[in-house]
């Protein structure tokens, strides 16, 4: 202990940076799990969450209750999760890339901004933009094409939009990232390249591609610890939780606040999101340990 807290003292400048990302994991990410046990209770506001009386798995039963019904919002989480992992990367990659290989570097700068815009926009903001669009009546669609599609009335059209959303709300900022990778690449790399007699294709094909490769790893891999949840607001707002969409817009997170706002059964929520703790939890190691075994270097451990 002693030692410890002479290294703490002694490296204490360091300590004090990183002492508010340590405040915000501790209050929002491990004292909120103990709220984990309303997933075994039958949780009551007059006892509290730790003198409610425990009823096992029932809240997960009730979860697999409606047999339909969770088939139905489980395939759409995982469908989305892919469309919007699979596209999104490749996008980011495409435009970080482009961005990077741009001549007028003071115009790739403008539009590194303006594509970051989108991402500072609320989707309760954004709903309102989907809906001028759409509108059966005074929607610019509609009126732009002459046509009368109610779109709110439409699900097979809304897996199409929520990609076309949810890719411009996101690629912009997500494309910064394997920017800040391809700035930290050497020089003499291009150059070497080009004596030898490559061409842009070619340079981008042998050393651009493995050089993110490394960073595109881990953001999927962490991003599959998230393959059972969704943008709540998304398919929430944006779809103004319309009840004739559910079959391709319904997802867990959205059913989950739908169930809070109609019976405010915690328990049920809080079983909800263990379900996907675990799952997530699940994939990770999965993914993680199938990527130690064919590049080691690329595992995050």
């Amino acid at each position: 202990m002693k030692d410890f807290l002479q290294n703490t003292w002694k490296h204490r400048a360091h300590v004090v940076m990183a002492l508010p990302a340590f405040l915000i994991l501790l209050f929002f990410s491990y004292i909120p799990m103990a709220g984990l046990v309303m997933a075994f209770k039958s949780f009551d506001y007059s006892k509290g969450i730790w003198t409610s009386p425990w009823n096992g798995i029932e809240n997960f039963k009730f979860l697999l209750a409606s047999k339909s019904t969770f088939i139905t919002m489980t395939k759409n989480t995982l469908m989305y999760y892919v469309i919007f992992t699979a596209l999104g990367t490749f996008l980011n990659v495409v435009i970080a890339i482009a961005i990077d290989q741009c001549v007028f570097k003071k115009a790739s700068k403008a539009m590194q901004t303006v594509m970051i815009i989108p991402v500072f926009i609320s989707y309760a903001a954004v709903q309102f933009i989907v809906y001028a669009y759409l509108s059966t009546d005074t929607g610019i669609l509609n009126n732009t094409f002459n046509i009368a599609t109610r779109f709110y009335s439409t699900p097979k059209a809304w897996p199409w939009i929520l990609t076309i959303v949810k890719m411009w709300n996101s690629v912009g900022y997500g494309s910064v990232l394997y920017m800040s990778v391809l700035a930290g690449i050497d020089t003499s790399l291009y150059e070497a390249a080009e004596i030898d007699g490559a061409n842009k294709w070619q340079q981008i094909r042998h050393i651009t591609l493995p050089s993110l490769l490394p960073m595109i790893t881990v953001m999927l891999l962490l991003s599959v610890g998230n393959i059972m949840r969704s943008d709540t607001g998304l398919f929430y707002q944006v779809t103004r939780n319309s009840g004739v969409l559910y079959s391709t817009t319904q997802v867990i997170d959205s059913y989950v606040l739908n169930s809070i706002f109609k019976n405010s059964n915690f328990g049920f929520t809080a079983a909800t999101t263990f379900f996907q703790s675990i799952v997530g939890l699940f994939m990770m190691l999965l993914a993680n340990g199938l990527v130690r075994k064919i590049a080691p270097e690329n595992a995050l451990f």
